[in-house]
């Protein structure tokens, strides 16, 4: 009988862990915090290697381009989601005076003709802020988010068609939005 009642749970586990793989909007999130890393990272090789400053300058570019899709994406669909779903919206304030000084660093960085003196360490200190923005969302607010009551699957179509939208009018096609899926 106890065999019997292993091999029920069995079947009842795996549509679970089934499920638990389906893309949903904190994974699409998530996705893009290590796409972005990723190219901080190479930035920082760059650097290392003395790369020329055009080279520096397109990877900056197309960083703050990503960022500043996924800043948006988050500001209009997911952080309003999840501000109606959980009690503590400071976290949603402080995760939107984060953007807004990410974003001041990014047009800094796109509004430089070519990289001066500072160009590099502006580079550096997006990335440092990325990188603590990274770590509240996803170890607070991403938790948070999953607890509640919000459709996250249903969510993942709004992103990747808002996000498809934004890097179509910045002439960025050529970034595969179905890669998650």
């Amino acid at each position: 009988m106890a065999t019997a009642k292993k091999a029920a749970a069995k079947k009842v586990s795996k549509p679970r862990s089934t499920a638990k793989k389906a893309l949903d909007a904190i994974k699409v999130l998530t996705q893009d915090h290590r796409e972005v890393k990723l190219l901080f990272q190479e930035y920082e090789e760059l650097v290392e290697q003395e790369a020329d400053a055009e080279e520096r300058q397109s990877l900056a570019l197309h960083i703050c381009a990503l960022l500043s899709v996924h800043a948006q994406i988050e500001e209009e669909i997911f952080y309003p989601a999840v501000k109606a779903a959980i009690k503590e919206t400071d976290l949603i304030h402080e995760a939107t005076v984060e953007h807004a000084s990410a974003k001041d660093l990014i047009a800094q960085i796109e509004s430089a003709e070519t990289p001066d003196e500072l160009f590099d360490a502006k580079v550096k200190v997006l990335g440092e802020y990325v990188e603590h923005h990274v770590k509240e969302e996803e170890s607070e607010m991403f938790p948070k988010a999953r607890r509640a009551k919000i459709d996250l699957v249903d969510m993942v179509d709004q992103l990747q068609t808002r996000k498809g939208e934004l890097l179509t009018e910045m002439g960025i096609e050529d970034l595969d939005l179905e890669q998650a899926t």
